[in-house]
């Protein structure tokens, strides 16, 4: 199930698979990746991926966040004991991913 929402800055999309619909999860992810257009306002859109693992059974939650930026693509695929852990985790990588690109740019100017 794909659910896009449209915000006025950034356009989240949200994929669940093998999971039931979790209106609370959605928004905590919506939410959460709207925090990343503070360390860069030029993110184009998001896709967050959100999956559940029947094999592993400690950290079964596992969260993909792929951002569009100009000229780039930012991935971030971690997994935790809860969604909520999963998407921090991810969300953490990709501020550092969005911190590293940013200071390259303003260094080529």
């Amino acid at each position: 199930m794909t659910k896009t929402e449209v915000n006025d800055a950034l356009q989240v999309q949200v994929t669940l698979r093998h999971t039931n619909n979790h209106r609370d999860i959605e928004q905590y992810a919506r939410e959460t990746v709207q925090s990343l257009s503070r360390i860069y306002s030029g993110i184009i859109n998001c896709h967050v991926i959100l999956d559940h693992q029947k094999n592993d059974f400690d950290k079964n939650k596992r969260a993909e966040i792929t951002i569009h930026i100009p000229q780039n693509v930012l991935v971030s695929k971690e997994a935790g004991a809860t969604y909520e852990q999963a998407i921090d985790s991810c969300v953490d990588a990709l501020g550092r991913q969005l911190k590293k690109y940013k200071e390259k740019l303003q260094n080529h100017r």
